[in-house]
């Protein structure tokens, strides 16, 4: 990160977010409230990308796919509930580490389905979709003849208009889904991290500037680079919903894909005014780390000589903050801050 020590927005979303994490597990009784419809013997159903959740009594052993649910049922309390994770790309922030470290890993990288099984789950959540292939923990209808639930992020359901996609907002509802599923304090948890996260993305959207079309500066979004071909943030994902928020535009909107393979030759044409650069270094691929993205710009030919990467116009934040996840509000705060540090923000 150009500034190691933030003192504006993003400090203040961090701090938000780390309060956040400190919530205790639920009691277990039912929801009286929140998304979703009564069931049988007070539990709450939801409609999950086309599918109903109707677990047959609130979850009391919660397995979760991929690091962005677990961390989403962790800020709910929920770890007393949880009885396996998977597929952790990177540390666990400090708020949570606690509650982590007393949930089962079933698997280090994605679940299987013999996996998943010995779990014994009575609710299987995951960000999304292609995780549950026959390949990786089953379908979605093979675990249904189980009779055990599944729940995918909104943000992941293929057949939203394209209209409907603000991540955010889709985003903030499985949370309330979730804390209704999950009944008793977590409903009224789950809405409230939703109202503050709410909050927070229209404290960012309040103090940006509203720009014409023709003043916003632009950005990339690197967030890997692989086999030398760098992928960046197309129009479908998080990183444009947070650009309009900060009064920019992704570079790449025009492309109808969320992390979409384009040339270095591209990102040059393209000549952004700020290129935010992703680590994933701990999730130790080729090309994850944000000191390799930037060793890929500096040492390009064409992509060198770009004033965004002669001026340092180049921005860290953590690479699993630009998918939808609990910590998203973080890397907005982030996002804010360099788009002022460029100057053009009064």
């Amino acid at each position: 990160m150009r500034h190691p020590a933030r003192t504006g927005l993003a400090l203040t979303l961090a701090l938000a977010f780390a309060a956040t994490g400190c919530a205790t597990a639920t009691d277990g009784r039912p929801a009286s409230g929140g998304p979703g419809a009564a069931g049988a013997a007070g539990t709450v159903s939801a409609v999950s990308c086309g599918h109903e959740v109707a677990p047959a009594a609130p979850p009391r052993r919660a397995v979760t796919l991929d690091q962005t649910s677990t961390e989403i049922l962790l800020a709910l309390g929920l770890q007393d509930r949880m009885a396996g994770t998977a597929n952790l790309k990177t540390k666990i922030p400090a708020a949570y580490e606690a509650a982590y470290a007393d949930v089962p890993v079933i698997a280090p990288k994605i679940a299987t389905g013999e996996q998943l099984r010995a779990a014994a789950p009575d609710l299987v959540v995951a960000g999304s979709a292609d995780l549950f292939t026959k390949d990786r923990a089953g379908t979605r209808e093979e675990l249904a003849a189980l009779k055990v639930p599944t729940f995918v992020s909104a943000v992941d359901c293929p057949r939203l208009d394209p209209a409907d996609r603000n991540p955010f907002e889709l985003l903030f509802s499985d949370y309330e889904k979730l804390g209704g599923l999950f009944g008793g304090d977590t409903a009224q948890r789950g809405r409230h991290l939703a109202a503050e996260q709410r909050a927070a993305v229209l404290r960012v959207r309040e103090g940006s500037p509203v720009r014409r079309d023709a003043d916003r500066p632009t950005v990339v979004f690197l967030y890997s680079v692989f086999n030398g071909m760098p992928y960046v943030a197309g129009g479908t994902g998080l990183p444009s919903e947070m650009s309009r928020i900060v009064g920019a535009k992704n570079a790449f909107d025009d492309i109808g894909e969320d992390w979409p393979e384009v040339s270095w030759e591209e990102v040059a044409r393209r000549d952004p005014d700020l290129i935010v650069v992703g680590d994933l270094s701990e999730r130790g691929r080729p090309g994850d780390s944000a000191a390799e993205k930037r060793a890929e710009l500096t040492a390009h030919p064409v992509v060198s000589r770009l004033h965004a990467v002669r001026d340092d116009h180049i921005l860290q934040v953590p690479g699993i903050e630009l998918d939808p996840s609990v910590r998203s509000v973080h890397t907005l705060g982030l996002l804010a801050d360099g788009v002022k540090d460029l100057g053009r923000a009064h």
